[in-house]
């Protein structure tokens, strides 16, 4: 999938698409749904986010959006940046995550392949317009 942000018309309504790397099934866990959930109604509450629909799968998640500021790729770059770290955390302190170990390795190592995670990068994303 494509991680260039392609918002050609900015008052536009866009579909996005988010997989996890390597399309690990991260959101089989209620907590980690609930992250994604409470970051998409902080995103709605303070930074301009206009949600649609939204549909979280095991492995990815689809919205429907536009943005009231006009500025998508903002909106959009920060929901993926403060999402991805509280998964990452939730992950990290869950004692009963039996994945543990082995998604974090996963995510570190797709984040060292990336010039632009200096971590973990646990979401790639991929547009539609």
């Amino acid at each position: 999938m494509s991680r260039k942000y392609k918002f050609l018309n900015k008052e536009g309504l866009y579909f996005v698409s988010f997989a996890t790397v390597n399309w690990i099934d991260v959101f089989t866990r209620p907590a980690y749904c609930d992250i994604i959930i409470e970051s998409l109604n902080w995103c709605k509450a303070n930074i301009g986010m206009e949600l649609y629909c939204w549909c979280i799968m095991p492995n990815h998640v689809h919205l429907i959006f536009s943005a009231r500021d006009n500025n998508p790729e903002i909106i959009l770059g920060r929901f993926k940046e403060y999402t991805a770290k509280q998964i990452i955390k939730a992950i990290s302190e869950n004692p009963q995550e039996s994945r543990k170990e082995w998604m974090l390795w996963m995510f570190g190592r797709a984040g060292a392949k990336s010039s632009n995670v200096s971590k973990y990068i646990p979401i790639a994303i991929g547009i539609a317009a």
